[in-house]
């Protein structure tokens, strides 16, 4: 962030300029969630990956500021399929302005991202971002396909983070490449590095739900048991347990049969089972991947700051 402060003050300033509208209950929904903060982690790949590749124009960030309308608009969409009551720690806009509000200005903003994307002229850009975004839905729409079936397989959960997470990652440090003109093998490099950043922070995020507190993790902890999400966390320990545990899980996931103590039986067998150090080893193996990944590029401040960046994801963890 420091490195990047000029070029993030300039997205920054684009979004809340984009976002505007004569509707006035658009750019309130819009600045509750915006406002709310977040590390804007996705602009940020998309600004780190254009200057790592030595671009010195400024379509990265009217491109990053897509990045982030994108993310935003599955924000308000996700809190309003999840009942969501909390988001980074306030308030989700569906609790404060109610879900018909959360869904039409989660489209209005997708529509601005497009927006952005046809002004800056490249068709390349509006097919990658344009590819990202239906596959955050198909992504979204396959977790809803596995939520509260124990049968998931290992397989189907990356599918589904793939999707929903990485896909957008991905997106994002590849449009970074292409307005640097960089030539397909470093463009795929860097999409690569994405992906496998997008699979850690996911990943890491699944385990937090399960051991972070309420004020670390912004939302309400365990919000992904009492939905009955099928996570790694979930997976491994379901797959080492008894078949008395393995009748606890059914319970608590498929038929959504939940009491008090629940959550916490939940997170004693995860730790019985090593379930949570084993999502956060996992993310760590992808972190690494992702660092490895930035090897074909010039040494430099960027690059430091890309792989410290693929740390700072599973570092949150401790």
């Amino acid at each position: 962030m420091a490195l990047l402060k000029d070029d993030m003050a300039a997205c920054n300033r684009l979004i809340l300029d984009r976002m505007q509208s004569d509707v006035a209950l658009i750019p309130q929904v819009a600045a509750h969630i915006v406002a709310a903060g977040g590390k804007r982690i996705r602009p940020l790949l998309t600004i780190a990956a254009a200057r790592l590749c030595g671009y010195r124009g400024d379509r990265h960030v009217g491109l990053a500021a897509c990045v982030e309308f994108i993310h935003t608009a599955t924000l308000l969409h996700d809190d309003v399929v999840d009942e969501s009551a909390l988001r980074r720690g306030q308030a989700s806009a569906n609790a404060m302005f109610g879900n018909q509000a959360s869904v039409l200005v989660g489209d209005f903003l997708f529509s601005r991202a497009f927006q952005v994307m046809v002004a800056d002229g490249s068709l390349e850009v509006l097919r990658i971002l344009s590819d990202a975004s239906a596959i955050i839905a198909e992504g979204e729409v396959l977790q809803l396909m596995t939520q509260n079936d124990t049968a998931t397989t290992e397989a189907q959960y990356l599918a589904v983070i793939e999707g929903k997470t990485a896909a957008l990652f991905a997106a994002a440090t590849e449009v970074g490449a292409v307005v640097a003109g960089e030539p397909a093998d470093r463009q795929k490099a860097l999409r690569d590095f994405g992906m496998s950043l997008g699979v850690a922070f996911q990943l890491v995020d699944d385990a937090l739900d399960y051991s972070a507190d309420q004020e670390a993790l912004g939302k309400t902890v365990g919000d992904d048991f009492r939905e009955g999400k099928i996570t790694l966390p979930v997976l491994l320990a379901f797959a080492r347990g008894s078949e008395e545990e393995r009748a606890f899980w059914r319970r608590t996931l498929e038929d959504r049969d939940q009491g008090d103590a629940d959550l916490a039986r939940a997170l004693a067998l995860m730790t019985k089972h090593g379930a949570l150090k084993d999502t956060i080893g996992r993310a760590r193996s992808y972190a690494d991947q992702a660092i490895a990944l930035l090897e074909p590029f010039p040494d430099g401040a960027e690059k430091r700051a890309l792989a410290a960046a693929a740390d700072f994801v599973v570092e949150r963890a401790r």
